[in-house]
């Protein structure tokens, strides 16, 4: 397909006359064009598209299409019925109302080239710039930021599905490739086993025997893998991702012995790093959180939070369920950066603050992070009287500390976290704290001394300004204001399907919370020109009589 970039024609006469005395009240696709134009152009997509070949259609149409496909929650059969039928689409595509539309699978097709493209972030991000022009951003304002779990588009598998299925999965896609080879290689009963889904087998109740079917289903992984690394096997079948799949499955569940595979116990299976589950969405990763658990991925949003401009979606992030919010929180402020919308405060939860955080933000990029810092574990913080980590001075330049009966530390050493943090080690002398009078409200110990394990000066000078901050109650007033981000996320899944994701692999999962971003943002944006006034929270009969 090639493009060639073409001016945007104005709205066809009779599609403005006939739209107009349809909605004499307004349209929110109507309000949209008069006021905010098509939002994208043919260039902004130009990348997509070779320079010769069959023309495309319209790329800013298209990209316009799956906004509004994606506000209305409508799949590509509908979204091409809507461009053919309805007035208001084709007011805001600037179309006849003769125009016949289009095949559903051009949608799919723009997608593709998206994603191959690493592009779908221009729905969003050519959003924001008119929005930006037209003056609904503010520079250096307030945003705010939340994440939620997202389902992915497969169904959770037990330990005996994984293994089954994977097999299965390896088995059709090889049997797509070459059948022949396939056919003259593998046993018999392998087209009983694995000629349907694993789901629907009844595997046995006792632990012994499915222990045993365990052991068979992992031979047989064993026998396909050693097969594609043999002699005379079609180059294409040793490379494919779901033989790859299948060899960490094998890795994971089973240990290698005299008598065959062996499957793993839930003990070791549970200190090994989470991997890939089901053959058909390797990026999904399963995760407990606060007592749910999912699998599927994380979707961080970050939206703006003036009071005197409407509340836009700013960004987007698209992550495994594994991945902690403090490990995207640079990547945010970068993003916003590189897109020309920096906050100058960003309002979080503790899940995305660190000391290393709270300086980085301010010295990298001027934004100020304001969230309560996650929870100190140690008893001392919860034990009235006790001496937390910050009722001892810190003599940076000595290399020391001083405990609150005046003992001075006697080690003091850099190490750093599995994850990479450096921290600093101090160390008391035995010696010194255990005949010490207030030991019982110091440590527990019976063997060393205290032991303090502290980050590095700017960290935690930053840290224990902000725990200060939020001890006082001050900083309520502002960090309040984070709240609102609930309702956005309360409003992406139930009136977005932001909760489930509709395609499989993070691309694609991302392609589609982009799109929703910037569908709830055409319907603020309609509301604001509209005068609609913000929601606030719902308060029940019963809570209201509190304040009475």
């Amino acid at each position: 397909m090639s493009l060639k970039p073409r001016p945007i024609d104005p709205i066809p006469a009779e599609t403005a006359r006939v739209a107009y005395a349809a909605f004499p009240k307004g349209n929110p696709y109507l309000c949209l064009r008069d006021d905010i134009g098509t939002i994208f152009e043919d260039q902004d997509f130009a990348d997509l598209f070779s320079v010769r070949g069959q023309p495309a259609l319209s790329p800013w149409r298209l990209a316009l299409i799956t906004v509004l496909q994606f506000r209305e929650g409508l799949s590509d059969r509908l979204a091409a019925e809507a461009v053919r039928s309805r007035i208001d689409w084709k007011y805001l595509l600037g179309l006849e109302l003769s125009d016949p539309g289009f095949d559903f699978s051009v949608l799919c097709e723009f997608r593709k080239r998206l994603i191959a493209r690493e592009a779908a972030s221009v729905l969003l991000d050519k959003l924001l710039k008119v929005c930006q022009a037209s003056g609904f951003i503010k520079a250096r304002g307030q945003q705010r930021s939340d994440s939620t779990r997202v389902l992915a588009s497969i169904r959770e598998l037990t330990r005996l599905e994984q293994i089954g299925e994977s097999l299965r999965a390896a088995l059709n896609r090889m049997a797509g490739i070459a059948p022949a080879w396939l056919q003259s290689v593998i046993p018999a009963e392998w087209y009983s086993h694995y000629r349907y889904r694993i789901e629907n087998e009844r595997f046995p109740k006792a632990k012994a025997q499915r222990r045993e079917a365990a052991r068979q289903m992992g031979a047989d992984c064993f026998l396909l893998l050693d097969l594609v690394t043999g002699a005379n096997v079609p180059d294409q079948l040793a490379a494919l991702p779901e033989i790859a799949h299948l060899r960490q499955i094998v890795e994971r569940h089973f240990i290698g012995s005299e008598t065959g595979p062996d499957l793993r116990s839930e003990k070791e299976l549970a200190k090994l790093p989470p991997a890939a589950e089901s053959p058909y969405d390797p990026e999904a990763r399963f995760r407990s959180r606060h007592g749910i658990t999912w699998f599927g991925y994380f979707v961080h949003l970050t939206e703006s939070c003036d009071d005197d401009s409407p509340h836009l979606i700013m960004h987007i992030t698209t992550t495994p369920a594994t991945t902690h919010e403090a490990q995207v929180t640079a990547q945010i402020h970068k993003a916003l950066i590189d897109k020309g919308f920096p906050p100058g405060t960003h309002l979080v939860d503790s899940a995305y603050v660190s000391g290393e955080l709270l300086v980085h933000s301010a010295r990298e990029y001027d934004i100020t992070l304001l969230g309560p810092p996650r929870r100190d574990p140690s008893w001392q913080v919860s034990t009235p009287g006790a001496y937390d980590q910050y009722q001892f001075q810190i003599d940076w330049d000595k290399h020391e500390a001083i405990c609150p009966q005046g003992k001075v530390s006697k080690t003091w050493h850099r190490r750093t976290r599995p994850a990479g943090a450096p921290y600093i080690k101090v160390g008391f002398a035995k010696k010194d704290c255990l005949p010490c009078p207030a030991k019982a409200l110091c440590t527990r110990s019976t063997s060393y001394g205290r032991q303090l394990s502290i980050p590095e000066r700017a960290s935690y000078e930053a840290l224990k300004d902000i725990r200060q901050q939020f001890a006082q109650g001050d900083v309520y007033t502002l960090y309040n204001r984070r709240e609102g981000i609930e309702g956005t996320i309360s409003q992406g899944t139930r009136a977005f399907g932001l909760r489930q994701a509709r395609y499989r692999g993070l691309a694609k999962t991302h392609l589609q919370f982009l799109a929703t971003a910037a569908a709830m943002n055409v319907d603020r944006l309609f509301a604001w020109m509209s005068g609609v006034p913000r929601a606030t929270s719902r308060v029940s009969r019963l809570a209201a009589l509190v304040s009475v």
